[in-house]
């Protein structure tokens, strides 16, 4: 599994809107503080509220929140929405199946499921609450 920028940017926004959870946070702040290009933003932003993650106000007092609590983000939600599957190859995965080659090997597609769940499990119990600095 390979990050994109998206998916990182996104975790950096994630995270700056909880740590200031008692405000609305503009873009313009989000980006300077966490150097994001703000088009490159704007669009993240709109694909975090789109799915739920983060409500929004328009105008001089405007700008973001998160629509749930931060305990309720999980890591694991956040890449499947930017990156897709978890699972290193495409067999291997649970809610991104596709075929590949090393479906027919049963030993090597294996250690691939092993390596997912391991994955899985460390993200699915992380959230965004626990990547904020107090």
């Amino acid at each position: 599994m390979k990050l994109s920028r998206k998916c990182e940017y996104a975790f950096l926004a994630l995270i700056d809107i909880a740590q200031h959870s008692d405000e609305l946070v503009k873009i313009s702040k989000i980006s300077e503080r966490q150097n994001i290009p703000k088009k490159f933003l704007e669009q993240i932003l709109l694909m975090l509220k789109g799915s739920g993650y983060l409500t929004s106000r328009r105008g001089a007092n405007g700008g973001y929140k998160l629509a749930t609590d931060s305990e309720e983000i999980t890591v694991a939600e956040i890449i499947r929405l930017f990156d897709g599957a978890l699972a290193p190859v495409g067999s291997a995965s649970e809610n991104f199946y596709e075929e590949t080659p090393i479906e027919e090997h049963e030993e090597l597609l294996s250690i691939f499921k092993e390596i997912r769940d391991y994955v899985a499990e460390k993200l699915e119990n992380t959230t965004i609450a626990d990547l904020i600095e107090n």
